[in-house]
């Protein structure tokens, strides 16, 4: 693919990316872009900077990471269809979280046993896989995905022991909820996190055409995976406790832009934190929005954009 095209499609998406974050700002329940009313700019213009600013920044960093996360998570395995989910390690943050919700923990600490649960997380992988050196990660990946269920099961037994005053709350998190975000920290994170995954690209690309490529050209795969591995872990982990559980970001959008861009790492990492946050903020003010003043979870939204989607994919893989 030409470097113009790939180009094209970068600017294309930032372009997208302004242009969402432009429509989660001044789209809202209150009306159709009526903060530029004059009447009333001072108020709307505080109620943008107060209400929607730190959400909309939330939106797009939560998107780029789950992007990301899917990208890496999709060349560590092979596999094209797995997501920053699979290992575990937001069904782990989530439990951490719960737990915190279910036993009234100061909500300053919630975060960090969101953050503890993803850690735990990514090193029983790593201890019960052992040294997996299959080229489709077979042993991690089966791992992540029993650790998943478990996962799963503690969380329904965490949502039975809840008392009703708490179990709405807990399960609207569960769902995607960006209401209560803290502005750029989650956006903060993606940039940080790209600039450490970029330089990396060309492994990446080695990697991803191939483990006997990867050898000959004298790449150290086991630790090249370790530290891709945290990557995703801590990306999933600031995605969860930033905005609860958002599913088919992480894996409809890097399998997306590979069929526009192709595999080149180098400008499939920055297009995927793009359109991964571009995704999440349209999906959000969608959710907000749509049958206001009620909001919509941005994962129930998530889900309904995603399914569809990924089936569309799947059967135009099929019929190439």
């Amino acid at each position: 693919m030409s470097l113009s095209r790939r180009l094209f499609w970068l600017l294309t998406l930032s372009l997208c990316w302004l242009v969402a974050a432009a429509i989660s700002l001044t789209v809202g329940s209150s009306g159709l872009w009526s903060w530029w009313d004059t009447s009333s700019t001072n108020e709307m213009t505080s109620m943008m900077l107060a209400l929607r600013m730190p959400r909309t920044l939330a939106a797009l960093g939560v998107g780029a990471l789950l992007a990301i996360a899917g990208c890496m998570q999709q060349v560590l395995l092979r596999n094209p269809q797995a997501d920053p989910y699979i290992l575990g390690t937001a069904g782990a943050a989530g439990v951490g979280a719960l737990l915190g919700m279910l036993f009234q923990f100061p909500n300053a600490l919630i975060p960090w046993l969101a953050g503890l649960g993803a850690l735990i997380s990514i090193f029983c992988v790593f201890a019960l896989a052992g040294q997996d050196r299959s080229s489709a990660q077979t042993k991690v990946l089966l791992t992540g995905i029993a650790l998943s269920s478990f996962c799963v099961a503690i969380t329904s037994l965490l949502l039975s022991l809840a008392p009703d005053d708490r179990l709405r709350g807990m399960i609207f998190w569960l769902l995607g909820d960006i209401s209560g975000a803290e502005g750029g920290k989650s956006l903060a994170v993606a940039l940080i996190l790209i600039m450490v995954v970029w330089p990396f690209s060309r492994d990446l690309n080695r990697l991803s055409s191939g483990v006997m490529q990867a050898h000959s050209l004298g790449i150290n795969l086991q630790k090249l995976r370790y530290f891709l591995y945290v990557i995703v872990a801590m990306a999933t982990a600031v995605a969860v406790i930033t905005a609860g559980a958002v599913g088919f970001v992480g894996l409809i959008i890097p399998h997306a832009l590979r069929m526009l861009i192709g595999h080149d790492h180098r400008y499939l990492i920055p297009a995927s934190a793009l359109a991964g946050g571009t995704l999440l903020v349209l999906a959000d003010t969608l959710g907000r929005t749509i049958i206001a003043p009620q909001q919509i979870p941005v994962g129930v939204i998530t889900a309904l954009i995603g399914v569809p989607v990924f089936l569309w994919m799947l059967r135009k893989k099929w019929h190439q």
